[in-house]
């Protein structure tokens, strides 16, 4: 089975949201000095591929460890929305309509993943609109995908969180999609097990089915 990792590598080059320094990787013990080898990593909750919990935008939302890892796991399908210039709109959305199903994840392949994974942020970024979080919804999928660091930006109120987040979707930002035909796959995307926080840093993969 050919698996494909689509997470974001982690170094202390690795872009931050908005140029946020947010990796540092010390050397606690090494093996000249010590003969083992020993790093204190410091991480974002937002570093790299994460999933956001509810309780990210929602006041009364659920934290990381209280989503059950059935909404991580199942079938996806990655669609091209690289013809989309600047927003994933319902309408870029309608056009893949039957590969959008109750109960599965879509993730999102943009021309974001042209990007280096340690270049300079770019604030210009691809997005998922509030219009095409709200059809999404509407259309129960069980999470959805981008392959940036953040799913939207300019939009007073973050209505693409809130759509998604209040109709039980999870959101998963930071995916590395470049390398990966639009198509069906198992996915399966493992976040951290961080008690009461609103995001934790996940390894994903995709298998071809």
């Amino acid at each position: 089975m050919k698996i494909f990792d689509i997470s974001w590598p982690i170094s202390k080059a690795t872009t931050g949201y908005k140029d946020r320094y947010i990796v540092s990787i010390d050397e606690i013990k090494n093996f000249n000095r010590d003969g083992v080898r020993e790093t204190a990593i410091h991480l974002s909750s937002h570093t790299g591929t994460h999933v956001d919990a509810p309780s990210h935008f929602l006041k009364e939302g659920r934290t990381i460890d209280e989503i059950t890892l059935d909404r991580l796991i199942g079938d996806a399908v990655v669609l091209d929305m690289t013809t989309c210039a600047e927003r994933i709109t319902r309408d870029c959305l309608l056009a893949h309509e039957n590969d959008i199903v109750a109960g599965g994840i879509v993730l999102l392949r943009t021309t974001n993943s042209d990007l280096s994974p340690t270049d300079k942020f770019s604030p210009h970024f691809v997005y998922l609109e509030a219009s095409g979080a709200k059809y999404l919804a509407e259309k129960k999928v069980k999470a959805v995908g981008i392959d940036y660091l953040g799913i939207e930006h300019s939009q007073p109120g973050h209505p693409t969180h809130e759509n998604l987040l209040n109709a039980d979707v999870v959101v998963i930002e930071g995916l590395r999609l470049g390398h990966v035909q639009p198509g069906k796959y198992l996915f399966v995307c493992l976040p951290l097990n961080m008690i009461g926080t609103e995001a934790a840093p996940a390894r994903a993969i995709l298998m071809a089915k």
